[in-house]
């Protein structure tokens, strides 16, 4: 992937080695993630427990917020001035947090082109950058919940050691992988901008858990349709792509889909407990915006095939 020499994001704030950093938790709205197994951290009761809601569809960061966790081994001091592009990277992850900042960059000038032709105004979202677990207004963010959208202050946040696990666990190596990563948590962004995100959580208050679960799955594989239609139109502007570069991606969303992890973590899978979508449907979902750039082909709530 082309990149070093894009633009950098501002919008970048910097918590790693800062604790429990950021604004204080117990919002009530669910944090939108990838999707991923629950790792390393607080225990084997607690990480039993977060397995079991993840898989579930309950929020796991209500039970992880009142545990009141706070993280491990040794931390850089915090600079409070370490915010807005600039960081206080730990050995190993300046280029890793500088990558960010550029494809960050990216989805803000494609989705803000995109807004502007249809009249309105893009409003950037704020990435933060975090070590082990961090507070947001969704609750409390650990690094085994993986990268995750926060609609209450509209912050995209994700651990950079992320990238290993979707590396060396997932099997989706590369830098296009990674993308597309920060590009559907972006997408859970511009859900939220067009209001799509508020209407589904208002119907999710109203369903039983099932018909909860399957309003989320739709949602999720909408943002990874907005993830292939960022990388259509930076491609078509600005010409990123290198060859391999969408085959990493569509690894990546085939690598997190629910029946493959639910297969990995349990022998089995439970379709009605899905949240995210089958690793086909992501895949799917991905290539479709990937292959139009088109908004009006990511309507993942007006189909009955997803």
């Amino acid at each position: 992937m082309r990149w070093k020499t894009g633009r950098r994001s501002e919008n970048v704030e910097d918590r790693r080695g800062s604790g429990l950093g950021g604004l204080p938790y117990g919002g009530s709205r669910r944090p939108h993630g990838v999707g991923r197994k629950v790792g390393v951290g607080g225990g084997l009761g607690t990480i039993v427990i977060v397995v079991v809601m993840l898989f579930l569809g309950v929020d796991p960061t209500v039970l992880l917020s009142q545990l009141g966790q706070a993280p491990t081994g040794q931390s850089q001091p915090y600079d409070s001035t370490a915010t807005q592009g600039q960081f206080r990277a730990p050995s190993g992850q300046d280029q890793l947090a500088d990558f960010v900042s550029v494809v960050l960059a990216d989805t803000e000038d494609t989705w803000s082109t995109i807004f502007s032709e249809r009249g309105e105004r893009y409003l950037d979202p704020h990435l933060v950058l975090f070590s082990g677990m961090t507070r947001s207004a969704c609750g409390l963010g650990q690094a085994a919940m993986g990268p995750f959208y926060c609609p209450a202050d509209q912050k995209v946040y994700i651990d950079l050691a992320f990238y290993d696990e979707l590396r060396n666990q997932f099997g989706a190596p590369g830098d296009f992988a990674q993308a597309y990563v920060i590009a559907h948590e972006v997408g859970h962004h511009v859900q939220k901008l067009l209001g799509i995100s508020d209407q589904v959580h208002t119907l999710q208050q109203r369903a039983g858990k099932v018909e909860a679960n399957q309003l989320s799955v739709r949602l999720e594989l909408q943002a990874d349709c907005f993830a292939g239609l960022w990388a259509n139109r930076a491609q078509r502007a600005r010409n990123i792509l290198e060859q391999g570069d969408l085959e990493e991606g569509l690894r990546a969303a085939s690598a997190i889909g629910d029946d493959r992890l639910q297969r990995q973590s349990r022998g089995r899978v439970t379709p009605d407990s899905f949240t995210h979508g089958s690793s086909a449907q992501r895949v799917r979902w991905f290539k479709r915006g990937l292959e139009s750039g088109k908004l009006s082909a990511c309507d993942t709530f007006s189909t009955e095939r997803l």
